[in-house]
């Protein structure tokens, strides 16, 4: 005899609940100050002027003004180079 279901088995209620991450303010955008512009886990979105990273990597505006989004060439520690977004209020 089987020891579990063959179909229909659940996970019996240990699905974790939605983050909601990703953009919430998108380029040309106005913004408050302390607004979220981006929910993320990991720096896929470096902060650039005007614009403060929390400690789970969310960043927010310090200014009122317009979003905008750039990206840019870095230069690791390694030498190699990597291209970064970076998240602007002008």
């Amino acid at each position: 005899m089987a020891t579990s279901k063959s179909t229909g088995s659940t996970r019996l209620g240990r699905d974790s609940a939605p983050k909601y991450l990703g953009v919430k303010l998108y380029a040309g955008q106005k913004t408050k100050v302390g607004s979220i512009i981006v929910r993320q886990r990991g720096t896929k979105f470096f902060p650039g002027k005007n614009v403060k990273k929390g400690s789970d990597d969310t960043l927010y505006a310090m200014k009122e003004g317009l979003v905008s989004f750039k990206t840019k060439r870095k230069r690791m520690l390694r030498g190699t180079r990597k291209i970064i977004k970076i998240v602007d209020v002008q």
